[in-house]
């Protein structure tokens, strides 16, 4: 049985970023880069009015003609001597001649002459060309994460095409007699199946989109057939049936579909009984059955996975570190996830922890990592802890 940290290593090791491909810059949001980007025009591109007002040749001249008028979209010159100025708005191209531009608030205007009551420093409200990006400097790295912002500021590149890492197929298996759709009610001896709702919430909050479901029954051809058809996606998802009952038969169908075993149980609580494998390309996850232990998995294990097939290559779990408000114990010798709470940096630990109950999930804010050495804790001792059910 391994650690933690050794899991997570070998989960890096195996994993690597999915192939590239170009997609329409308006579907890019929540993908990451697959290449570097390299500014193909100086930004702005012109020099550009930064105010509402008039553009003139600084100097000494207080009294000016108003020739003509420059707004954002105009390409028009004009032949500005000393005493002359135009009409310009925000955006628009400052003419060759001019090299100030003067807010309209510092003049006075008398039909087609201004007179300026406050100068301006020489060059002012006057946006130089490259001001922001000149051309041909690098402004993205590879690797990083396209947002709504980076979306406008490679439209105004005139950009319409990125190169993006694909996101994974997903296929995610459910496996269990006992479990019933909710709708109805209740049969004698059946729980409501809860862990394909949730895990799906959490690929898909997670800009994971292509997710396919499949159930399956408690009985090995049944299991084998439905992972060989999982195996087809990019990351394989099993719920259940991993574990060493006589109704759990997902290891032995792994071996029959010619899955190869990486790793097989964590010293962890809970948890312990993660499966992790490949077959060809495809990773396989293989998570306890119990919802809090499958989604302690998915948190700390596949989603790993899943944002460096992404592109994230340099994904690390973002744990913070937090001030316990009361002494606990770790009586089992294994790294502990605990759910609790967390405010101003002080984390309490939520009373029912046990791998059946999502309540403590629901109800908490953070995932408190108690390291398997660790065997009392004392109150105002540091923990990592990992933020959930954050907005």
């Amino acid at each position: 049985m391994i650690s933690v940290t050794e899991a997570l290593d070998l989960i890096k090791r195996e994993t690597t970023a999915l192939p590239k491909t170009s997609i329409p810059l308006e579907e890019s949001n929540g993908y990451y880069l697959a290449e570097p980007i390299i500014a193909p025009m100086s930004l702005p591109p012109f020099r550009q009015s930064a105010m509402d007002g008039y553009a003139f040749r600084h100097g000494d001249v207080t009294e000016l003609e108003v020739i003509g008028e420059c707004k954002a979209g105009d390409a028009h010159e004009f032949e500005l001597q000393a005493n002359q100025a135009v009409r310009i708005f925000t955006g628009a191209r400052v003419p060759d001649q001019a090299d100030t531009v003067i807010i309209q608030e510092h003049v006075e205007v008398k039909g087609k002459m201004i007179s300026i009551q406050k100068l301006p420093a020489k060059s002012a409200n006057v946006r130089k060309i490259g001001e922001q990006v000149p051309a041909g400097e690098q402004v993205l790295a590879e690797g990083l994460k396209i947002t709504e912002s980076i979306i406008g500021f490679l439209a105004g590149f005139g950009i319409t095409e990125v190169l993006v890492f694909n996101k994974p197929k997903i296929t995610l298996i459910v496996t269990g007699n006992e479990l019933q759709e909710p709708g109805r009610p209740l049969n004698p001896g059946a729980i409501y199946e809860s862990n394909a709702i949730m895990l799906k919430s959490a690929l898909i909050s997670r800009g994971f989109d292509s997710v396919r479901i499949l159930k399956v029954q408690d009985d090995l051809e049944s299991t084998k057939r439905v992972i060989s058809l999982g195996l087809e996606s990019d990351v394989l998802l099993i719920s259940g049936g991993i574990s060493v009952g006589d109704y759990d038969f997902v290891n032995e169908a792994l071996k029959a579909n010619g899955a190869k075993e990486i790793f097989y149980k964590v010293n962890q609580k809970p948890g312990k009984p993660i499966w992790f494998g490949k077959k060809g390309e495809t990773l396989i996850f293989a998570l306890p059955g119990n919802p809090a232990s499958s989604l302690t998995c998915f948190l700390i294990y596949a989603l790993s996975a899943l944002q460096i097939m992404s592109g994230n290559v340099n994904y690390d779990l973002d744990f913070s570190t937090g001030v316990l408000r009361h002494s606990t114990t770790n009586k089992f010798g294994k790294t502990l996830f605990i759910l609790g709470t967390e405010q101003d940096g002080q984390l309490d630990i939520y009373p029912k922890q046990a791998s059946s109950m999502l309540i403590s999930y629901a109800l908490g804010n953070a995932l408190i990592l108690i390291p398997e050495e660790k065997e009392v804790l004392e109150a105002g001792e540091r923990l990592s802890y990992l933020p959930i059910n954050r907005n």
